[in-house]
């Protein structure tokens, strides 16, 4: 039998400084017909949740609303419609937004049994990175065997299902990354070649393509990164357009991607998924059997209480963490 409170991170106003997030105790709630409650153990931060509670996040959930998207845990209770044999199975699954509690409630036929070679806080890990990852080398890039991928915040979670992704596909992958300490791991991470952002790296690229420049280029940061990815990317190549964590969104004349030959490609994972059901399906279903077959790496940097939650939005916004901050619950 569930409790009747459970605590959740909750977002009731819009702030730069986050001072409207705070943890609360609230009812646990209840499954319908087609849901399943999951008692929630792990949920990792990414930085779409820093930025809704900012106001600066394309999707804006109404007020209040609970924090967080990726989580892991044991279903608790079925409702009707559902299985019973789900009831008891470690599973992992995503909300848009709701993870950040004790208990959730989701869609049983969203949720994906989390495999016997992956705990609880590398599944919560999963879901959101390698979606992206895979929706962006595999959809949006159709990458090929022996392409060249550049990934610009390598060391993220994102950043390093990309490399993870992009070597099982049989691609030769660049990382770039802010620090010493984090190139150090992409070097051990499997990325054939290391690059430290802020010294520039279009030369080094052009040289380790022997002038050809990357077939692809995943950029989570914008600004001057995006500008500097358009000066070495390949002729067909893709630049993707993954997110803005440098805080300037890139402009580009239509001239330059028309001369050089290359693409600029955005990548919404879950829209793609919104968009094409069968393919997002299609999707998931493909990262978790990459896991249940061993060949995935998610790398957890931290797990921190929920109260502590400061800490871990602090160590996303400070560029500290080399894979993902995961609330251990």
């Amino acid at each position: 039998m569930s409790p009747d409170k459970m605590n959740a991170l909750v977002c009731e106003s819009i702030s730069e400084d986050l001072s409207g997030v705070s943890v609360k105790q609230l009812d646990v709630p209840s499954p319908q017909a087609g849901e399943a409650l999951i008692k929630v153990r792990a949920a990792s931060i990414n930085f779409p949740d820093i930025l809704m509670c900012q106001g600066k996040y394309q999707h804006r959930p109404e007020l209040p609303f609970i924090v967080g998207m990726n989580f892991s845990g044991d279903v608790a209770e079925t409702g009707p419609n559902v299985p019973e044999e789900l009831k008891g199975q470690a599973v992992a699954g995503s909300l848009r937004p709701g993870a950040f509690a004790g208990y959730v409630v989701a869609k049983a036929s969203s949720l994906h049994r989390i495999p016997d070679n992956l705990g609880y806080a590398p599944a919560a890990a999963y879901p959101s990175a390698y979606l992206t990852a895979y929706v962006s080398l595999v959809r949006r890039a159709n990458l090929q065997s022996g392409e060249t991928v550049l990934v610009h915040g390598a060391a993220g979670g994102v950043g390093l299902a990309t490399i993870d992704l992009a070597k099982i596909l049989g691609a030769r992958v660049i990382a770039t990354a802010s620090t010493n300490e984090k190139l150090d791991f992409l070097k051990g991470y499997g990325a054939d070649m290391v690059l430290p952002v802020d010294q520039g790296f279009r030369k080094q690229v052009k040289a380790f393509t022997n002038g050809r420049g990357a077939d692809i280029i995943f950029d989570p940061v914008g600004g001057d990164v995006f500008d500097e990815s358009t000066r070495c990317i390949a002729f067909d190549g893709r630049l993707l357009v993954i997110g803005f964590t440098s805080g300037r969104i890139a402009t580009i004349p239509s001239n330059i991607p028309l001369i050089k030959g290359f693409s600029v490609v955005g990548v919404r994972a879950g829209e793609y998924g919104r968009q094409y059901p069968e393919r997002g399906q299609e999707n998931l279903e493909a990262i978790w059997q990459l896991a249940a077959a061993g060949k995935t790496r998610p790398h957890v940097h931290a797990e921190l209480p929920l109260e502590d939650f400061r800490a871990g939005f602090d160590m996303l916004t400070n560029r500290e963490v080399i894979g993902k901050v995961v609330f251990a619950m």
